[in-house]
């Protein structure tokens, strides 16, 4: 497998998919990837360029017990607040399945930076390699701060915003952006029905409205933040 360094959007891309399976973001469904057809799946509705996902391709329990290990690896590297950590751990996932970079012509004819992936990687480490190069393709052109944590307050998923503009909010914008809406909308309809039809809703109000749109998962400071290794 062939990866394009220039192509970094697709490896930051694999990045936030793969972090948000778990039940810790998927807190009304759980679990995503919970046996190797599930894996499987998540491959192919992802449309990840894996080898490992070619047809006829069969995945095993210890391709997802690597790839769940990869998972909880990915995810404190991206809750690490040091880019020069980020960096490195990055550069050593790519080192866990590339064979080195390559100047190649693309099929424009272009010259492009390549890393290329043994023959016998795992699946988790086509994956590690994918994941490392977007994340070093997004800290060099982009910024470090372009790593972030879900803004919904009832949501501990994480994403990497490629976006031209970076403005985005949500590590799943139609699943969490709508959890937001309609705990806003409960609130006011909360404020509406107060016995003197006029009254605030408070923090406390907002914090437990929006709780109500999810599954109860795992609390937050006081102050709504979430540590940060």
């Amino acid at each position: 497998m062939k990866l394009p360094f220039s192509d970094y959007a697709r490896g930051a891309g694999v990045a936030t998919d793969l972090v948000n399976t778990s039940a810790l973001v998927r807190r009304s469904t759980g679990e995503m990837l919970v046996d190797p057809t599930a894996l499987g799946r998540f491959l192919s509705e992802f449309e990840i360029p894996v080898d490992h996902a070619a047809p006829g391709r069969r995945l095993t329990e210890e391709d997802l017990e690597q790839v769940l290990a990869l998972r909880q690896e990915l995810r404190a590297l991206l809750e690490c607040d040091n880019e020069d950590r980020v960096a490195e751990g990055a550069n050593a996932l790519v080192r866990r399945a590339g064979m080195g970079t390559s100047l190649e012509r693309d099929a424009d004819g272009r010259w492009q930076w390549y890393v290329s992936t043994g023959p016998d990687a795992s699946l988790a480490d086509e994956l590690a390699a994918m994941i490392g190069t977007g994340l070093l393709g997004v800290l060099r052109t982009l910024n470090h701060d372009r790593i972030r944590h879900c803004s919904s307050p009832v949501c501990d998923g994480m994403f990497v915003d490629t976006s031209k503009a970076g403005r985005r909010r949500y590590c799943m914008p139609d699943l969490c952006g709508n959890r937001l809406n309609v705990a806003k909308h409960r609130a006011r309809r909360l404020a509406a029905s107060a016995p003197d039809g006029s009254a605030d809703v408070t923090e406390a109000d907002r914090k437990k409205t929006a709780g109500r749109s999810a599954t109860p998962g795992q609390a937050r400071r006081p102050d709504g933040t979430r540590r940060r290794d």
